[in-house]
């Protein structure tokens, strides 16, 4: 039993010993940019009123080498690991970072995680595999993973908004101004807010607006296997183009839809509403239409 214990004791003690906490911090811009690189793991980005960007959380045994430097008002944080080794050592570091709220960021990570909250600049996030949520307040947002889905949470102030993911779900609520969201293998929502342009696009996958179309704008949405249902804000003017080659179509507005051929499934609606000032642009290849106003 004692040989036992020790072995125990001993296991632990190496354990701690070979911890790698990081806890270390840098004086800041209130309007810097910080860029964020971790292989693996996840990543914690938060906005503060202090003027200094803080690290903590912990690196995995195998990182070779923590950088956290400032080059004028960019501070660059990077997790780096050994060449052609990332797949057979523990390189999983969970970092929570803050960053001055006026801050713009640019995070990427292979096979981490990203969220974002009270960050108030442009933000960059890019995941190969792992979600990525975050907030933003009206200013740019790009979005990307590979493997992995995608939740943007505005304030309502219009900004530009270009959200893709190649196999995952895309949910941008309470945006406004532009928002371009396209997803491979996934279903895509876009809800609450106003869009001068909006184009809402997935291969395999579920759409669903349910915003504001402002006066002139225009709205895309395509889809090739997946329903499409609609729901508008408030008044609407627009010239609506819609077809589906395999689907039905149900239109709120009023005019039914008609046979594009005598031999073949498909339907299309042509119609204007209100002054049809703006447009908008539906298709589905395989998928049923549901166009209607809240």
């Amino acid at each position: 039993m004692k040989k036992v214990t020790l072995v125990f004791i001993g296991c632990l003690l190496f354990s701690v010993v070979n911890a790698k906490d990081v806890n270390e911090s840098l004086a800041a811009d209130a309007k810097g940019r910080v860029t964020i690189f971790n292989m693996a793991g996840s990543v914690n980005v938060e906005g503060w009123s202090r003027k200094d960007v803080e690290v903590t959380g912990s690196l995995g045994d195998d990182v070779e080498e923590f950088v956290f430097d400032r080059d004028g008002d960019e501070i660059e944080i990077k997790v780096k690991v050994p060449e052609n080794q990332m797949g057979r050592i523990d390189i999983t570091s969970e970092l929570t970072i803050h960053v001055p709220k006026g801050s713009s960021i640019e995070v990427a990570t292979i096979s981490a995680e990203i969220e974002v909250e009270g960050v108030l600049g442009e933000q960059e996030l890019q995941s190969v595999s792992g979600d990525i949520v975050a907030q933003s307040f009206a200013a740019e947002v790009v979005a990307e993973s590979v493997s992995g889905d995608i939740d943007v949470q505005g304030d309502g102030k219009s900004a530009d908004a270009e959200l893709v993911s190649v196999s995952g779900d895309i949910t941008a609520e309470n945006l406004a101004g532009s928002v371009a969201a396209e997803s491979v293998s996934g279903d895509v929502v876009v809800a609450g807010g106003s869009f001068d342009r909006a184009r809402v696009e997935t291969v395999n996958g579920e759409i669903v607006y349910r915003s504001e179309l402002r006066k002139g704008g225009k709205l895309n949405v395509e889809t090739i296997n997946g329903s499409v249902n609609i729901d508008f804000v408030g008044e609407v003017s627009a010239r609506f183009d819609i077809d589906t080659f395999n689907g039905d179509i149900e239109n709120c507005f009023g005019p039914e839809a008609q046979r594009t051929s005598r031999y073949a499934p498909g339907l299309e609606l042509s119609f204007t509403e209100g002054a049809g000032e703006g447009r908008v642009a539906i298709s589905t290849l395989n998928g049923d239409l549901t166009i209607c106003k809240k």
